[in-house]
């Protein structure tokens, strides 16, 4: 499996919603929300979500490495 690189933030909202997520606000961050779990994806308003935010992300947002990049295919 391919590693987690820095991806446009745009595509990885994309990801995000797909996944069943909803824009709830923003600030500095993009907050989204999903029913069933329990902690806000919190995502940073730059131009790229760099690996660390995006590792940590999938984990609050319970979605594994390969639906990661099966998506990720989708979007690019």
């Amino acid at each position: 499996m391919p590693s987690i690189k820095p991806i446009p933030t745009k595509i990885f909202i994309r990801i995000i919603e797909e996944e069943g997520f909803v824009f709830d606000r923003q600030g500095k961050h993009k907050v989204y929300t999903k029913d069933g779990i329990s902690r806000p994806v919190i995502i940073p308003n730059h131009k790229e979500v760099s690996k660390g935010v995006i590792q940590n992300t999938l984990n609050t947002a319970n979605i594994d490495r390969k639906r990661y990049f099966e998506l990720l295919d989708k979007f690019k």
